[in-house]
C-alpha cells in the first residue's frame, strides 16, 4: 500500500464519484478506478458501493476512510515540523563556551535576544576551556561555540573575531602596587617582573597562554609561572589568597571576587584578548544555522578563518 493510494481513495470518497475525483486528481477515470479496485483487493474488503450514479462508503471503508485521513494528518505534520526544524525555528541549540567568554556582555546579550526571537529552540549552554571547545565542535557535541583564542584553525571550522578588549591585571587588595587605593590604578607589565604567575593551563588555552608570555618578553622579562589553573576564575581566587597575581579579559572586572583589584595595563605593553564565535564551515543543525546568522548580523566582525 502507498500513500498516493490512500490519497486517491478520500478523494474519491468526497466527490462520490470516480469522474470528479479523477479530474480532481488530473488522472483520467478508469486507471484511478484500478487503483482503487487493487487497494480493495489489498484490504481485503470492499471500500464503496458502487452505484449507477457514483460511489458511497461501505461501513468499513467509512472507518478506514476516517484512520487514512489521520495517517495524512499525521504525516503533514511531521514533515512541516521537520521543516521548522530545518529552517531553525524549532529544536535543540547546543552552545559551549569558556568561562572568560560567557562574562563578556555580548555574547549574554546575543543569547537572551536571540532566545527573546526564537522562544521554540531551546539553548544547552556547556562551559569548556578553549582546546575542549575546539575538540566538542569537531565531534559535533556542541553546534556553536564562544571563545577567545582558537587552539588551532582547522578548515572545517570557522572563526569569526566579534570584539577585542583589552587585558587587565588581577591583584590582592593589599598588594604594594595598588597601596594608592586608586579606584583602578595602570601597572606596568614590566613591574610584574618579580611576581609569581597564576595562568590558565598552556593546553587548555595555549593562545592566551602564548600572547602573555610573549608580551612579558617585550617588557623585558620572563615571567615566574608559579601556578596553572583550569579556568580563569580559579586563577582570580587563587590571587585573592595573595598566592601570585593574573591577567584576564577586561570584562571579568564583572566577577566581584573579594579581596582582588583590577588594574588597567599601561601601554605600550597592552594585551588584548578577543572574543571570537566558533562553528562548523558546513552545518547540518538548523538551529545552529540561524544562530550564526543571526551574530553575523548584529556583531559583524572579521573572519579569520574558514
Amino acid at each position: 500500500m502507498e500513500l498516493r493510494h490512500l490519497r486517491y481513495f478520500l478523494v474519491v470518497a468526497e466527490e462520490g464519484q470516480f469522474t470528479r475525483a479523477a479530474a480532481r486528481l488530473a488522472m483520467q477515470q478508469p486507471p484511478l478506478s484500478q487503483q482503487i479496485r487493487l487497494l480493495e483487493e489489498e484490504i481485503g474488503f470492499e471500500l464503496f458501493e458502487r452505484l449507477p450514479r457514483g460511489v458511497v462508503l461501505t461501513d468499513a471503508g467509512k472507518a478506514f476512510a476516517e484512520d487514512a485521513q489521520r495517517i495524512l494528518d499525521g504525516l503533514h505534520q511531521s514533515v512541516e515540523r521537520a521543516a521548522r526544524i530545518a529552517r531553525g525555528e524549532i529544536g535543540t541549540l547546543s552552545i559551549g563556551l569558556t568561562s572568560s567568554a560567557s562574562f563578556h556582555p555580548l555574547t549574554t546579550e546575543a543569547i537572551r535576544e536571540f532566545r527573546r526571537l526564537h522562544p521554540d529552540v531551546g539553548v544547552d549552554l556547556i562551559e569548556l576551556n578553549a582546546a575542549e571547545v575546539s575538540e566538542r565542535l569537531a565531534g559535533g557535541l556542541v553546534h556553536v561555540a564562544f571563545l577567545r583564542k582558537p587552539v588551532e584553525l582547522p578548515p572545517d571550522l570557522s572563526f569569526e573575531v566579534l570584539d577585542e578588549e583589552p587585558m587587565v591585571v588581577v591583584l590582592r587588595d593589599d598588594h604594594p602596587l595598588v597601596a594608592r587605593k586608586r579606584k583602578q590604578p595602570e601597572v606596568e607589565l614590566r613591574a610584574l617582573a618579580h611576581e609569581d604567575f597564576i595562568l590558565v593551563r598552556r593546553p587548555g588555552a595555549p593562545g592566551m597562554y602564548a600572547d602573555i608570555l610573549s608580551a612579558c618578553r617585550e617588557a623585558g622579562f620572563s615571567p615566574h609561572i608559579a601556578r596553572e589553573v583550569p579556568r580563569m576564575l580559579s586563577g582570580i581566587k587563587l590571587v585573592s589568597t595573595g598566592l601570585g597575581v593574573t591577567l584576564v579579559p577586561a570584562s571579568m572586572q564583572r566577577y566581584n571576587q573579594v579581596g582582588v583589584v583590577y588594574c588597567r595595563l599601561k601601554k605600550p605593553h597592552a594585551l588584548t584578548a578577543p572574543l571570537t564565535l566558533s562553528f562548523p564551515s558546513t552545518m547540518s543543525n538548523g538551529a545552529a544555522t540561524r544562530f550564526v546568522e543571526f551574530m553575523q548580523q548584529r556583531f559583524r566582525g572579521g573572519v579569520a578563518a574558514g
